[in-house]
């Protein structure tokens, strides 16, 4: 409790599950403290909430409001770890050198004292201005956790940075306005501080056997990618000048690394970005140990966030059985995996859902109104298109282009082409559109294809939605 210790966390967050302590130590390395709020205490196993938490496996985020896996006084109180007052935590201590080499590490229960909440915008900026409070050991944190960062990326983890986009919301919960949220300095701090805690968890119960047998365990695992996936995509990266190495895992994850950093910036980042992530494995729950490809770990599980993931409540009851040598194996773990990982998938669709909802509701506001975008997906019956600044997804129907040429479907090429008059429609490209309908009963948008004149066409345009936005 006396040892220096701060929450970094959104700024409207209200259930804060990780804090982050420090200091140096006399041999010359720092300590560094990942503290986790320690639900398993209160949520006993069997107990009403701790089935109703089983059953909901996780929370679910939507624009307008959170559906918690925990009655939110648990949530938001009981075991949130907020600033000024004492809190039981699961821990992971490391002491670790000035090259963030690990030199040793103690697992067990705790009792911290926050002394600051931080959100993640002032740390950015005590990382940008290198001033401000706790300033020292902020930036030492932070240069830590870079080394981390590069040491996973130089060990074959994949550095895919997803966009996410954020509504407004007026008082009645209609969306105002959207804000692109994006992994600044602040966020990979606390990031890879969260993976060393949870592949060092998992590390850790690798090593327990029982009968001869490894102990049951939920891992966190990713395949490898489907080669038959990644064929076709290769080949559309290397239309765009990428080459792509197949020949191994270990090469794969190289060309995708490398690929991220070309591409980066470009219009048809956020179109490959998206494409790679659609060839590889989906990431799940399961006994069955068979590592974690994107991050490149071969032990790996989620220990740190146990307020709004039921797996970590799994595996805090797991360590704690195993650090006080009481291992009891759950012969229906499996199962429970199984049950968790659909739950998870139940949860990342309503998110999508109600995502989609909020677009459609903005996007009604721009009717009639054209904007650039970026051609994200092909099928037979037209193409969809994400606008540069919203980024709302909708179709143009093939039907609408048959008044230009007919049009067919070359699969290998995700692209459009035009029988008579040669013009693609290829994923990635840049096209102008206008809003033709917006129905949210099918959470559907209609765009329609514009022809864009000359570059003066296109940037007279421009300015007049620059003119249209600030009288806004």
């Amino acid at each position: 409790r006396d040892i220096f210790t701060i929450t970094i966390d959104p700024v409207d967050a209200k259930d804060f599950d990780d804090a982050i302590s420090f200091r140096k130590l006399k041999n010359g390395y720092f300590e560094i403290g990942i503290h986790i709020a320690d639900v398993s205490h209160y949520v006993e196993p069997d107990n009403a909430l701790d089935k109703e938490a089983y059953h909901r496996s996780t929370s679910v985020y939507l624009p307008y409001r959170v559906n918690p896996m925990l009655p939110e006084h648990i949530s938001n109180v009981l075991c949130s770890l907020r600033p000024k007052e004492d809190k039981l935590t699961f821990s992971a201590i490391f002491q670790v050198n000035a090259k963030a080499e690990v030199k040793q590490y103690w697992l067990g229960k705790t009792v911290i004292h926050s002394d600051h909440r931080f959100t993640y915008e002032e740390v950015q900026a005590i990382i940008e201005e290198k001033a401000g409070l706790y300033a020292e050991e902020i930036l030492i944190l932070n240069d830590i956790a870079q080394k981390f960062r590069k040491k996973r990326f130089d060990n074959g983890a994949i550095n895919f940075s997803s966009q996410e986009v954020r509504f407004k919301l007026n008082e009645k919960g209609d969306p105002i306005g959207i804000t692109i949220k994006e992994s600044f300095e602040a966020h990979q701090l606390i990031e890879e501080y969260m993976l060393l805690a949870n592949r060092t968890v998992a590390e850790n119960i690798a090593k327990i056997k029982i009968n001869n047998k490894p102990l049951p365990f939920p891992y966190r695992t990713h395949d490898d990618p489907d080669e038959e996936k990644l064929v076709p995509f290769a080949a559309f990266a290397k239309k765009f000048g990428h080459k792509f190495d197949t020949s191994s895992p270990e090469a794969i994850a190289a060309s995708f690394n490398q690929l991220l950093k070309d591409v980066y910036g470009r219009p048809e980042q956020h179109v490959l970005e998206q494409l790679g992530i659609r060839t590889m494995a989906k990431a799940k729950y399961t006994t069955e140990n068979v590592g974690h490809y994107g991050l490149g770990f071969e032990h790996y599980c989620h220990f740190t966030s146990p307020i709004r993931r039921y797996p970590d409540i799994q595996v805090h009851r797991i360590l704690f059985d195993v650090l006080n040598d009481k291992v009891n194996p759950d012969k229906k773990l499996e199962e429970k995996c199984k049950h968790t990982s659909e739950r998870e998938r139940a949860a990342m669709e309503a998110e999508r859902a109600a995502n989609k909802y909020k677009q459609v509701q903005y996007m009604k506001n721009f009717l009639g109104e054209e904007f650039e975008g970026v051609i994200s997906g092909v099928a037979s019956f037209g193409f969809w298109v994400e606008t540069v600044e919203h980024k709302c997804e909708g179709l143009v129907s093939i039907n609408s282009l048959l008044e230009y040429d007919e049009f067919r479907h070359i699969e290998s090429d995700y692209c459009l082409a035009g029988l008579r008059s040669g013009r693609k429609f290829r994923m990635g490209d840049k096209v102008w559109i206008k809003v033709v309908a917006a129905n949210l009963t099918k959470r559907q948008l209609d765009y329609e294809w514009v022809v864009a004149g000359d570059l003066a066409t296109v940037n007279s345009r421009k300015k007049k939605e620059k003119k249209g936005r600030k009288k806004e």
